[in-house]
């Protein structure tokens, strides 16, 4: 629907290539005034001359999101270039994968900062520019953040905390009309590239059909887009507080966490725990998450 987000001014984290790019490009072609930023000047010019090409507006931010400096500018530019902030997009991350024990300090505190705490920075002060006139804040997340993964101690840290921000946020920023939600995108990029290059040995190892990458759950970047200018759009206006996963094909909405209890009047014991917990509330774990000695 062209034109869906016209005049709609908008920040996107992380634009230099993959999803952040999709998504400045997807929302330029819409209508939309948009200010880029990645720490790659390089990247981040190619994607600006694709918004230019079609006839966009974009300015570049170079900076990590890590930085506060950064992620102050980022809102006081769009503001200052195109009159005001209408939505952020805190796409921008990076993985540092290794397993626990054998994770440096140092590639658990880059991955914090510019996942976790870079989105906390631009969501800070793109909520400052929004508080008078409403606005957007869509974070993105992943599996790794609701499921675990393997090799992933930093980064699932960063997603959760994401996912936790976002809920946080559509509570404490509703009064200023401003929207919070969060999605898990799921597109073949340069991140997830090994992920299906795992999944294409795995199909080869047992002789069965490789899979294409939609048909192993992998959407094009520019089908993900879609929906954040969905989210950018005045069509969402309702949508709040959500967590929204979709790779073109697969849209999905995630249930909040909800307990399952089981409730008496007196406190348990140890021995009433030991005895009663597999066949009470613990009845069905998640097959995840069942301990085994290897």
């Amino acid at each position: 629907m062209a034109g869906s987000v016209t005049g709609k001014r908008v920040v996107v984290t992380g634009a230099s290539r993959g999803l952040g790019r999709a998504f400045a490009c997807g929302l330029a072609a819409e209508g939309a005034d948009v200010v880029i930023n990645a720490t790659g000047a390089e990247g981040l010019r190619e994607t600006a001359e694709m918004i230019e090409r079609d006839g966009g507006r974009c300015v570049e931010v170079v900076g990590s999101v890590a930085d506060e400096d950064v992620a102050r500018s980022l809102a006081e530019t769009c503001v200052e270039r195109f009159g005001g902030l209408e939505a952020l997009v805190n796409n921008a991350g990076v993985n540092r994968d290794r397993t626990l024990m054998r994770m440096s300090a140092e590639e658990f505190d880059e991955v914090i900062a510019v996942n976790l705490r870079g989105s906390w920075a631009c969501a800070k002060h793109a909520a400052q520019a929004m508080r008078e006139s409403g606005g957007l804040i869509l974070n993105v997340t992943s599996n790794s953040g609701l499921t675990g993964s393997i090799g992933q101690t930093n980064y699932a840290a960063a997603k959760a905390g994401v996912v936790g921000m976002t809920f946080t946020w559509a509570q404490e920023l509703a009064r200023y009309g401003v929207r919070c939600n969060a999605i898990w995108p799921l597109a073949l990029t340069g991140m997830t590239e090994p992920v299906y290059a795992r999944r294409r040995q795995e199909a080869e190892e047992a002789g069965n059909p490789v899979p294409e990458p939609a048909d192993a759950g992998f959407g094009d970047p520019a089908d993900v887009a879609r929906l954040v200018t969905f989210l950018v759009s005045d069509a969402a206006a309702e949508v709040n507080g959500q967590l929204i996963s979709f790779n073109g094909r697969k849209l999905a909405l995630w249930s909040h966490p909800r307990e399952i209890h089981i409730e008496r009047r007196e406190s348990w014991t140890l021995e009433e725990l030991m005895r009663d917990f597999s066949s009470t509330a613990g009845a069905s774990p998640e097959e995840m998450y069942r301990a085994s000695a290897t």
